[in-house]
């Protein structure tokens, strides 16, 4: 089974694709999608409808797991809501079945505390996917913990 996790954003939107069978749990990939401040918001959310796309493509991921959107407030909520949709929306175009975790949940399915710290969070994501470096960046690394989670809770 493969399963990529997305950690969304406008300005960088997380993803970390793992491979599980009964022998191992591998992470296949890692990343960011980053888009430019200079572009304006549509153009932005069509690259990153675009790069999904390709990512999709290239892996066939059979589940999805998105982070739900932390509500704070802030002066870029609106965007990241917007570019959360983008992703929901182009994972829905391939049918691929979503399931969506706060963070608070992927804290909680790694590390066994909801209250659990971003390096306490990464040293689970390398032992469980056997890693020997940290991926970089956070939002990659994140995207690896919310694919995880949604291998915990199936």
């Amino acid at each position: 089974m493969k399963i990529i996790g997305i950690d969304p954003g406008l300005a960088r939107v997380g993803y970390g694709v793992i491979e599980i069978s009964e022998k191992h749990q591998l992470m296949l990939d890692c990343g960011i999608i980053s888009t430019s401040p200079e572009q304006n918001d549509g153009d932005r959310m069509v690259e990153i409808a675009s790069d999904l796309r390709k990512l999709i493509r290239k892996w066939k991921p059979d589940l999805a797991s998105v982070e739900k959107f932390f509500f704070y407030r802030s002066n870029n909520t609106i965007n990241v809501v917007q570019a959360r949709g983008i992703v929901i929306m182009t994972l829905a175009r391939f049918s691929i079945p979503v399931v969506e975790f706060a963070p608070m949940q992927i804290k909680l399915a790694l590390t066994g505390s909801g209250r659990a710290d971003k390096n306490e969070v990464l040293d689970a994501v390398m032992r469980e996917l056997n890693l020997q470096i940290p991926p970089r960046p956070d939002d990659a690394a994140d995207a690896l913990a919310i694919s995880l989670t949604a291998w915990y809770q199936r």
